[in-house]
């Protein structure tokens, strides 16, 4: 009696444990239920533990047995479940040293329970066996297709803009102030996390030709070199070079964007009236989390650790090999917690620096510079947390913007 109570009453903590999370605050219908039936399935097992003390006492209830059964019958479909889903990718966690040992125990009980024949005295015992036995592969399979096998419940579109205004220029300065407005707005179905952002303004130089050349040789020979953009090749224009004119924040590291909701910023940067540049091109990138995902710690992602921070052994990296990077990188929850419980705990990072590095990736690997994380994971944790990207640029011509200035 005493072996069957401490498991009956572990398995019921677990149980609530594990529930509670996703039924008081899943973002989704079906997490909350799933929540739901843990919680409930808790309250079953303490029943249990009361009948138990029962059913190895004074058998005053006649249902004692049966109900014990049936709360050894959920213990050891939750455990299963649990160890199922730990097989996935079997990394060690201290849950295990809880749904390990239980599982064994509810093996071990249902034996007892069946040798026993704790069911003897309910009527048509059968039939209620054939019940709770249908129900509890029903819940299984639900819960194990909802967690391994979760849908996109609604696609991800984001509507941005990127674009240049009229140019003036200064009298007392040489030079023209651009104007330039971003906007981005949620147009699909599910909330996000912004996780990292950045704009970028590039100037074009390049040397022209009358196009006499092969248009392959000279792409041939401006591939590899610093500044260039591989993908890009023109008849009379060779030795393409891209110069950062200005970079910066477009949203609030960590912050959510609801469906709906939209975000404008307006930014000017000035180019001298002699500027040796052929065209101007912006370039907004956004890197984003489904909300629905997972729950991101907002308050420590917000929090920017600098490159150059020397007292910060964990993110501190010599100016002259890494420049100067903001990490940002904070704690990440699954929205379903039997996920939590049978993983090591997962972490977002985001690098930013200006017109330089733009990372963003999840991992059970913490920030280090000096250690390097498993690609195939970040690949996995990015698609199960629903990470992407989304970019939009735009150019323009420099002699339009001196010509709409007046210069």
């Amino acid at each position: 009696m005493s072996v069957m109570l401490a498991g009956l009453l572990t398995s019921m903590t677990f149980s609530a444990v594990i529930g509670w999370p996703d039924a008081s605050g899943a973002l989704t219908f079906a997490q909350r239920i799933t929540g739901v039936l843990f919680v409930l399935s808790g309250i079953v097992l303490g029943l249990s533990a009361i009948a138990a003390l029962d059913y190895w006492g004074r058998r005053q209830f006649k249902f004692s047995g049966a109900i014990v059964l049936i709360g050894v019958i959920i213990a050891l479909a939750t455990d299963g479940i649990l160890f199922l889903l730990w097989l996935e990718e079997r990394e060690f966690t201290l849950h295990l040293l809880v749904y390990v040992p239980a599982l064994c125990w509810s093996v071990w009980a249902l034996v007892v329970l069946v040798r026993q024949k704790s069911w003897e005295g309910v009527p048509q015992p059968k039939k209620i066996a054939a019940g709770v036995v249908a129900t509890a592969l029903l819940t299984a399979v639900s819960l194990a297709y909802s967690t391994m096998y979760q849908p996109a419940s609604a696609p991800m579109h984001f509507a941005l803009e990127a674009e240049f205004g009229k140019a003036r220029a200064d009298d007392e300065l040489p030079f023209v102030h651009v104007p330039m407005k971003l906007h981005m707005k949620n147009t699909g179905g599910i909330p996000v996390y912004i996780i990292n952002d950045i704009y970028t303004v590039r100037g074009r130089a390049a040397l022209y030709s009358r196009g006499e050349g092969d248009v392959m040789g000279e792409w041939r020979r401006s591939v590899g070199k610093q500044g260039t953009r591989e993908g890009e090749a023109e008849r009379y224009v060779d030795k393409l070079r891209y110069f950062t004119v200005s970079s910066g924040r477009f949203y609030e590291s960590g912050k959510s964007l609801d469906v709906g909701q939209e975000h404008s910023v307006e930014r000017v940067f000035q180019l001298p009236k002699n500027v040796g540049y052929d065209t101007v091109t912006v370039e907004l990138e956004i890197a984003y989390m489904r909300k629905d995902r997972g729950k991101l710690d907002v308050e420590a992602f917000r929090s920017a650790h600098p490159s150059w921070n020397e007292r910060n052994e964990r993110y501190y990296c010599d100016p002259a090999t890494c420049g100067g990077q903001l990490i940002y990188e904070a704690r990440v929850r699954h929205n379903n917690n039997l996920i939590n419980v049978t993983r090591k705990p997962r972490y977002v990072t985001a690098v930013w620096s200006p017109g330089g590095r733009f990372i963003s990736s999840i991992s059970s690997f913490p920030f280090n510079y000096s250690a390097l994380g498993d690609y195939g994971e970040e690949r996995r944790e990015m698609e199960r947390y629903g990470a992407a990207r989304a970019r939009v640029g735009s150019e323009v011509s420099v002699a339009e913007l001196l010509e709409s200035a007046g210069v």
